[in-house]
């Protein structure tokens, strides 16, 4: 006896191939019906044998396409139909949406495999995607995901796309981003002075690579914004693109041509060589320890002894790389501290006296992404994500969420991010920038909008950080005002705890929250950064923290690591001082200090301290430098010849963590061992924090907890009894202040 079911699916199942997976396991099955897309998921009606539905929804639910993500699933029994065979149908928005935004795929193997297939017509055409692959949330608009609410709507269907858009048995079939080189995205290359350089599309990327080769800078634009590019191997060009780009010392990442180029060059483990072919295709941080190759490393990674190194994600690198033999610089087409760039014309103007040639293309980027950065600790592998983006926002998956409010949470301003539960799930936005930059703060507006937009749903809940002069802050308050919305104010250091514990899910559980940052703005008005918190039955209690010391000068003391050594030093250590500082300076900054009335307690500027001391910086050219730098330092260590710099175990002294340094240094150690006794030292204080408060948990969030010495130095000495949790999925640093403040608010009740 025949008999109808319906079939709902929720989760990341729209743009990843799900309709037309759907439709080829139905007629394996026999069965006839309808799916399509709606507010909420993929909807599903089959009316068969009642043993081949069983078999087919079995089928579907545990073993889906390879991008696709199932949340939930539910088949019930309704009154028969009769069909005509198995279709997809239009989708139908029946009400607000209710679905995760899929995020950008890379380039999948078969899409490689065409485009550099002389027998395919998809041959050297660098957007060919398909179900598996290509951009998704940088071209969208509207949802459900259909090609009409995405930018490349504007480009018609060929007839031969037509055909593979409607064969079942083609891997196009339903491929909402399906164009070829006849009817779908244009290249054109230009120089600096907007004229056209003939080229036709076999020979573009030729031409592009022999431009790199010779040394020029050329500004391509990627699906997801623009990339600056210029030969690895070239050192006079890295120079220029750093003083063009305003990037004197931080780190470019480089594009290798292949993973077997790559491998040639330098080590990676199985954890890497995942992330880099993953779907997600990050930036991923390796070791450059002993590399004597091409690579003009110096240039790339000014005194840092690690490499981020990325392979072609899309068809426009990939036909790039193949035409390559040497490895690339690609950073973020921006002018430093600026969002990454995706509109032709502005890149034009902003980029014009930086590249010499721009790769420019017509398909209209809506939601710009950098690329986003992964590394992975060298004793445990552990997972540290350094920057949150393409490929991984917006969604996030694993929280759990109970509550009808609709809730926008603001985030931080270094590096900010926004986290928007509308629905019945939560989305956190991309990596966005300082909030400081007027670029940044449109462009976090304008993000703000258009998901307030997509999602049809004005906030009633806005969370903003304490800090009464965050731009993130002041914008919540504006939009809470405008929307007669609920504003809660959250402290910094807490949200980032609360962040650990929604990532963990522990909010049944006592544990210990290690905080360790820059700055926040505390619950006593002083600055906080290194932060001892505890949780248990739904509150947060600070209940030590890193000793307080003179903060000078505001935002200078993050610019200028002498000055935390400055603060932190005692007087018999003058001989430093005079050093670093003019007599002027020295005069006018003692007096400051006799007279300060603001504390901090922050880590990273405890770090900064260190690295004066040691010589390693006293000024940072980029955010973290100092304590990257610190880190860079170490080339391997053994916890049995460690030893703490700290006699008390109550607290942690960044005064007498610096004399007992000062002193080594006289003594003759070496800045290695200093650095490894200094890690220690606070790797052994969390925990004889935890043993005095009697944790068995202990939570450990903060942009300190990028340091993967620190991580792996953790996971070494913990005992047995106490469970160490990380970020995995989130930044540890301010990127995920966006999410803590949501857990917070959900979850903590003083």
């Amino acid at each position: 006896m025949l008999k109808t079911y319906k079939i709902k699916v929720a989760g990341q199942v729209q743009g990843v191939g799900f309709r037309p997976y759907v439709y080829t396991l139905a007629t394996k099955f026999n069965l006839k019906g309808t799916v399509s897309n709606n507010q909420e998921g993929v909807l599903i009606y089959v009316t068969g044998i009642k043993e081949n539905i069983e078999q087919f929804y079995t089928k579907l639910i545990y073993f889906p396409p390879p991008v696709a993500n199932i949340h939930k699933s539910e088949i019930i029994e309704i009154e028969y139909c009769l069909f005509d065979g198995f279709q997809i149908i239009s989708s139908n928005k029946n009400g607000q949406l209710n679905l995760p935004l899929t995020p950008d795929f890379a380039i999948c193997d078969d899409c490689k495999n065409e485009i550099e297939n002389p027998e395919n017509k998809r041959l050297n055409y660098p957007f060919t995607t398909c179900v598996n692959c290509g951009p998704r949330f940088s071209v969208t608009e509207n949802f459900p995901f259909e090609r009409s609410n995405t930018s490349i709507h504007n480009f018609l269907m060929c007839d031969d796309c037509k055909e593979e858009y409607t064969n079942p048995a083609n891997r196009r079939f339903h491929s909402q981003t399906n164009t070829c080189s006849t009817c779908g995205i244009e290249l054109v290359l230009i120089n600096a002075e907007g004229i056209t350089i003939k080229t036709s599309k076999n020979t573009v990327f030729q031409k592009v690579a022999s431009l790199l080769q010779e040394g020029n800078i050329v500004a391509i634009k990627n699906t997801s914004g623009y990339l600056l590019c210029c030969n690895g191997e070239n050192t006079e060009v890295i120079q220029k693109l750093r003083e063009k780009k305003h990037r004197p010392k931080k780190p470019f990442a480089v594009l290798f041509p292949s993973l077997k180029k790559l491998q040639k060059e330098f080590f990676i483990s199985e954890k890497e060589i995942e992330s880099l072919t993953s779907k997600e295709s990050p930036i991923t941080i390796i070791s450059s320890k002993n590399y004597n190759g091409n690579l003009a490393l110096n240039e790339i990674t000014p005194n840092l002894n690690q490499l981020g190194v990325l392979l072609p994600y899309t068809g426009i690198l990939q036909l790039l790389a193949n035409e390559l033999n040497f490895p690339i610089v690609a950073t973020s087409g921006n002018i430093h501290g600026s969002p990454i760039i995706s509109e032709n014309d502005e890149a034009f103007e902003k980029l014009e006296n930086v590249a010499d040639y721009f790769l420019q293309h017509n398909l209209k980027i809506t939601h710009p992404q950098d690329d986003s950065v992964v590394k992975y600790s060298a004793n445990f592998q552990q997972k540290i994500l350094f920057r949150r983006s393409r490929g991984f926002a917006p969604n996030y998956f694993g929280a759990t969420i109970q509550t009808t409010e609709k809730i926008l949470a603001m985030g931080a301003d270094l590096k900010s991010s926004f986290a928007f539960y509308p629905n019945s799930y939560l989305y956190v936005s991309q990596y966005l920038g300082n909030l400081e930059n007027f670029d940044v703060y449109n462009r976090y507006t304008t993000e703000i909008k258009s998901f307030i937009n997509i999602f049809e749903q004005q906030p009633e809940v806005i969370l903003v950080d304490k800090h009464p002069l965050y731009h993130s802050s002041k914008y919540g308050k504006e939009l809470a005002k405008k929307t007669s919305s609920k504003l809660v104010e959250i402290q910094h250091h807490k949200a980032h705890f609360s962040a650990i514990l929604g990532e963990h899910n522990l909010f049944e559980e006592k544990v210990l929250g290690v905080v360790f940052d820059g700055t926040g703005f505390g619950d006593d008005t002083q600055i906080w950064g290194g932060e001892f918190l505890s949780y248990a039955n739904n509150r947060i209690d600070r209940i030590a923290q890193i000793e307080n010391f003179d903060w000078i000068l505001g935002d200078k003391m993050a610019k200028e690591p002498r000055l935390s050594l400055f603060s932190l030093a005692s007087d018999e250590m003058i001989d430093v001082l005079v050093q670093k500082f003019t007599s002027t300076e020295l005069k006018n900054y003692s007096y400051l200090k006799k007279s300060n009335q603001l504390k901090a307690s922050s880590a990273s500027r405890l770090f900064d301290a260190i690295a004066s001391l040691l010589n390693i910086t006293n000024n940072n050219s980029y955010e973290g430098e100092a304590a990257i730098l610190l880190e860079n330092k170490i080339e391997s260590y053994q916890l049995k010849n460690c030893k703490s710099y700290l006699n008390s175990t109550d607290t942690i002294s960044g005064s007498e963590i610096i004399s007992a340094i000062y002193k080594e240094i006289q003594q003759g150690n070496s800045a290695e061992n200093m650095i490894a006794n200094f890690l220690f030292t606070l790797a052994t204080s969390i925990l004889k924090m935890a043993k005095k408060h009697q944790f068995k948990h202990i939570a450990c969030s903060g942009g300190v907890f990028q340091n993967s010495t620190l991580v792996d130095m953790l996971l070494e000495l913990a005992p047995k009894e106490i469970k160490l949790y990380f970020h995995k999925e989130l930044a540890p640093n301010d990127e995920n202040i966006s999410f803590g403040q949501l857990m917070y608010y959900l979850h903590i009740k003083n």
